[in-house]
């Protein structure tokens, strides 16, 4: 009796003119390029962060101030006093302030896209929030200055008069919304179409038989997403998320347009004034002398060890959540 089991047909790989394999070949070269590719992506951080560290320890060698706690910023004095206390308050302050606001926006909106408008409507809104990320920052800062500050006065007097109490929203100074929550607001918008542009494509990859199998059973399309879409891609909301903080971490121009600087660290987020890293690099350079810009390099050594905080804590928190991510599915 002849046996069932099918015949296993072996294929060589495909052989040149030469008598060698250019399958395996070219496997080798691709596997050289993507290594050489990731060795020099670590080779020009690790060279950023030496050049960094090198010229930071120079101006830090003869600050006659606490680099972390003082509020001054004097580089050009005899002796020199800076301190990125202001800075770095200034900074988180507003990205927060920026991902409180945008990363919920930008979570609907890429809903609405991938699961609820039409086709018709769903392919010009996408393109649209994709061109919104392309807008360079310094069109935002000029949109925030004319446009933005005097329409947010209003805004400012109705937080103060109904939610002064929570100190935070208590507005003690009169002028213009030149302040840290303008900045994020600001942030929030220029930051909307990064997350809400990876938000919807990691959401469009939930595998439609998780879908079609919760609709199955008779759940709500609001039901759906929330048991379906959102494990799935909460890795990626994550990811999308760190993106656009690493973008407000940054922001240089935009801030420096619409900021009014001051180094002064106030817990009411709706008066004028405060700093940020990249906003007191821009607006100091020009005028520093080399000393000075190394002053200004030490701050963005700080910048740059706290972006890379960012993203190793996201990282962390996508590797404790990759079962429930829907990333194995």
């Amino acid at each position: 009796m002849a046996s069932s089991t099918p015949t296993r047909i072996e294929t060589a790989p495909p052989v040149s003119k030469s008598g060698r394999s250019t399958g395996r070949a070219g496997d080798k070269i691709f596997s050289g390029l993507s290594k050489g590719s990731g060795i020099l992506l670590l080779v020009i951080m690790a060279s950023i962060a030496a050049f960094l560290t090198y010229r930071a320890s120079i101006a830090l060698s003869k600050n006659e101030g606490n680099f972390l706690t003082t509020f001054d910023w004097n580089a050009s004095a005899r002796p020199p006093v800076f301190g990125i206390a202001v800075l770095l308050f200034g900074t988180v302050v507003s990205s927060i302030i920026a991902m409180v606001i945008a990363v919920p926006i930008a979570v609907g909106i890429a809903l609405f896209i991938s699961h609820y408008a039409p086709r018709k409507l769903a392919a010009p809104l996408a393109y649209v929030v994709d061109l919104l990320a392309a807008v360079p920052s310094i069109i935002y800062g000029i949109w925030g200055a004319l446009f933005l500050v005097p329409q947010l006065n209003g805004l400012n007097l109705w937080l103060d008069q109904y939610l002064g109490w929570t100190y935070v929203f208590d507005k003690t100074q009169v002028g213009v919304a030149r302040s840290l929550f303008t900045v994020g607001v600001l942030l929030a918008i220029m930051i909307l179409p990064i997350v809400t542009s990876v938000s919807r494509e990691v959401f469009l990859q939930v595998p439609r038989m998780n879908e079609e199998a919760a609709l199955a059973l008779g759940a709500t399309r609001w039901e759906v997403i929330r048991l379906s879409v959102l494990p799935f891609g909460r890795s990626g909301v994550i990811s999308a998320s760190m993106l656009g903080l690493g973008r407000a971490l940054g922001e240089t121009m935009a801030v420096a347009t619409v900021l009014s600087p001051s180094f002064l660290i106030s817990g009411h987020i709706l008066d004028p004034g405060g700093g940020t890293f990249a906003q007191n690099i821009a607006a100091k350079f020009d005028e520093a002398n080399e000393f000075g810009r190394d002053a200004l390099i030490a701050s963005g050594l700080v910048l740059f060890l706290l972006t890379l905080l960012v993203n190793g804590a996201a990282r962390l928190i996508i590797a404790r959540r990759k079962d429930f991510s829907g990333a194995n599915a």
